[in-house]
């Protein structure tokens, strides 16, 4: 269980993304003229398209070698939703958890589907269960909300050694992905395992025509034991999503002993 939560956490870098501070020019000496801006890079204006909380709710997919998560982003509201699905290998039933964190309040939906003929599996209501995270193993077990940034976009670009603007809002070029927060993208044995070829992994971006980043790829290699995958992280309906507000009345209520007991295991 701690696997399929622990991919719903999200990288903050602090501070801004765009690179190209908007000051104004000095004088250099008596009747000259102002220096004009410096053209932004491709990397700079890549990270400027990066969510950040101003282009209202938006959905998102965010896909890796360990499953698919999907939700929205409410940034004014600092709330996401989020979802995601596994199949059990050995019995073939499938759970599917979800979570709408508010702030610090997360609450959760957990249901089971293809369960014929299976017994034993946990008796949980159908509404939202509001998480006590003080009965909680390990506080990290269910999300917090930590930017509108979900796929770590913006930590993966600032990573990257090249960048290239392709025209009509396509990018292309190279992450290291031992660098920084995007370190944080593989488990560091298949970090080990790809090494000098884990600072230069391929990416595609495309950017809609209001600016806003609207996929990430990046094409990971084979490592060790791990096939080769693609990381990709779409974002869309910027501002068309609906708004994020906490369950009220019998849309919610206190998430059950066995609830806490698939967290804790």
């Amino acid at each position: 269980m701690n696997r399929t939560i622990g991919a719903t956490r999200a990288v903050r870098l602090t501070g801004g993304l765009f690179a190209v501070a908007l000051a104004a020019a000095a004088l250099v000496g008596c009747g000259s003229e102002l220096n004009p801006l410096a053209e932004p890079t491709a990397k700079e204006k890549l990270l400027a398209t990066v969510p950040d909380g101003t282009e209202g709710p938006f959905r998102f997919t965010h896909k890796d070698s360990t499953g698919e998560l999907t939700g929205s982003v409410d940034g004014a509201a600092k709330a996401a939703e989020l979802a995601i699905s596994t199949k059990d290998p050995e019995h073939g039933f499938t759970t599917k958890v979800a979570f709408l964190v508010i702030g610090d309040d997360v609450w959760s939906k957990i249901t089971f589907s293809d369960t014929e003929g299976l017994t034993g599996l946990p008796k949980l209501p159908k509404t939202w269960m509001a998480i006590d995270r003080a009965k909680l193993d390990d506080g990290e077990s269910v999300p917090r909300y930590e930017g509108v940034d979900i796929g770590n976009t913006g930590p993966l670009i600032q990573a990257a050694t090249s960048v290239e603007d392709q025209g009509s809002g396509k990018y292309s070029g190279s992450i290291d992905l031992t660098s920084g927060e995007a370190a944080e993208v593989l488990e560091a044995d298949q970090m080990t395992a790809l090494g000098e070829a884990a600072k230069q992994v391929p990416f595609t971006a495309t950017v809609d025509g209001d600016g806003n980043l609207t996929s990430l790829t990046l094409e990971v290699p084979a490592a060790g034991d791990a096939k080769a995958y693609t990381y990709v992280v779409t974002y869309e309906d910027y501002g068309n999503a609906p708004k994020l507000t906490a369950p009220e009345g019998d849309e919610a209520q206190p998430a059950p002993a066995a609830a806490y007991e698939m967290f804790n295991a």
